[in-house]
């Protein structure tokens, strides 16, 4: 490869990552100093397919969003919406309030739960069974699935530890809280007016 070819080597690798998923400054140090050396780059390609980059430095993460409707206009949207579960919206929550929790009381950047904290912050939001194996395979359904998303990292060699990602604060934000605040106490008469505690 001649000299000439490096920066477009450079930005395909930058924007494969962020094609692919969020990329993490502490597990994927070339693709993100690629990125923060071509972010206009990279954001002048994105923006042809309809989305933005969103690079936040001090939390160590980036990440692909569609552009608003009236910005992208008739570019179809890439990025699907899913719905989610209420237990896993319940879950997002959780480990967001647990977060914002911790980063008033620490000084630490990693926030890390086990797999029994994670069960016991949710059980009081999933409806009750006399199964409590069937109860905790369900809680372990709705981790797998946040693991998936990428706001919760298994630690190598420790399967029942998981960190908590801090993108997730920006996709769990106040507004999302908000709007799912107000769907809260629905759910929990309809599973039987279950006490938050």
């Amino acid at each position: 490869m001649n000299a000439s070819e490096a920066p477009d080597t450079e930005l395909s690798v930058a924007v494969v990552h962020l094609l692919k998923g969020p990329v993490y400054q502490d597990s994927q140090e070339r693709p993100w100093s690629l990125l923060l050396a071509h972010r206009n780059q990279v954001a002048d390609y994105m923006a042809v397919l309809g989305l933005g980059v969103h690079i936040d430095e001090a939390e160590g993460y980036a990440y692909l969003k569609s552009r608003a409707e009236e910005e992208a206009g008739e570019v179809p949207r890439l990025i699907a919406r899913r719905p989610l579960s209420f237990p896993v919206s319940m879950l997002l929550a959780l480990l967001r309030k647990r977060l914002a929790e911790f980063d008033a009381s620490s000084s630490d950047t990693r926030m890390v739960l086990t797999r029994d904290q994670i069960v016991e912050m949710l059980r009081l939001y999933v409806p009750e069974t006399t199964n409590e194996a069937r109860l905790v395979d369900g809680i372990d359904g709705y981790i797998n699935r946040v693991v998936e998303m990428g706001f919760l990292r298994r630690l190598r060699g420790q399967e029942n530890l998981f960190e908590i990602r801090r993108i997730i604060k920006a996709f769990v934000d106040g507004q999302w809280l908000s709007d799912f605040d107000a769907r809260l106490e629905e759910y929990l008469a309809a599973i039987g007016g279950k006490e938050t505690g």
